[in-house]
């Protein structure tokens, strides 16, 4: 970990690490449970950069921008995660580590988180971006625990960041439409929530760009880990089935006029005991 200064006490060429996740779209689709019952079937499904971690990306290019300094993109995955790798070169990244090997597979957030930082604390980093939960399976622990790890502050749901005199001011979302600011100081890790900006589109020049570049692959072995660190050994919980929750009750329409609708809606509320 390194600061640099301006004369002025200005921060910059701030070193930032995002991590992304390449996840499945799976508003619109149908979606199946593989026969491990573990887990859905890839098959014609789509993928792309994990929504929240897109936002996390863009900021730190932003950051970037305007200060100075790398942005360097890591993710944990097969071959197909390039994919979202190479989006994060083509949007502003620098440099793009995917962590790859079967035994990272059915790792939970502990273990993945684990994984990140057994890489990440052998980079220089000012600051550590992540996406505020994932969207295939919803977790948002992988943030916290991994600036833990880090022995670094972190702040969640982050909304807004302001970078001055070696700290950070971080707005982060509360519940019912409220924020709160707080004060860290760096190297601290952010878990990103949606609407911090707008992602740019990646440009045709930024894709030819991306291409060309180098993305570092990393195995087991080069993390120092062990078999028992990662998978399901290193995990603290584990997945028993996947299932599709079954359809319990229908809803029911009245119908008629407003009195009939209203004389039978009150009739199944006396039913239930609720009036």
């Amino acid at each position: 970990m390194r600061n640099q200064f301006k004369h002025n006490g200005e921060q910059i060429d701030l070193d930032i690490i995002v991590c992304v996740k390449h996840v499945p779209e799976t508003a619109e689709a149908e979606l199946k449970i593989d026969q491990t019952g573990k887990a859905i079937e890839r098959a014609g499904l789509v993928f792309d950069i994990n929504e929240w971690d897109d936002y996390a990306l863009e900021e730190a290019v932003r950051i970037k921008e305007k200060l100075g300094g790398t942005v360097t993109a890591i993710t944990i995955g097969a071959e197909d995660s390039d994919n979202t790798l190479r989006k994060c070169l083509a949007r502003g990244a620098d440099k793009a580590i995917r962590l790859t090997d079967q035994k990272f597979n059915n790792s939970d957030s502990y273990a993945i988180a684990k994984i990140l930082h057994a890489t990440i604390k052998n980079l220089h980093f000012d600051l550590v971006l992540t996406g505020m939960q994932a969207g295939d399976d919803g977790n948002a622990a992988v943030g916290p625990i991994l600036a833990e790890l880090l022995k670094i502050p972190h702040v969640t749901m982050v909304k807004k960041i302001d970078l001055s005199n070696g700290r950070a001011k971080a707005n982060r979302e509360l519940e019912g439409g409220l924020e709160e600011t707080l004060e860290v100081k760096l190297p601290a890790l952010f878990s990103v929530q949606t609407g911090i900006n707008e992602p740019r589109y990646v440009s045709i020049m930024g894709i030819r760009k991306a291409m060309q570049k180098e993305i570092k692959t990393m195995t087991l072995a080069d993390t120092g880990l062990t078999e028992n660190d990662v998978g399901e050994a290193g995990s603290w919980t584990k997945m028993e089935n996947m299932y599709v929750p079954p359809v319990e009750k229908q809803a029911e329409f009245l119908k008629g006029n407003p009195e009939e609708v209203a004389g039978k809606l009150v009739e199944i509320l006396k039913s239930r005991g609720l009036v």
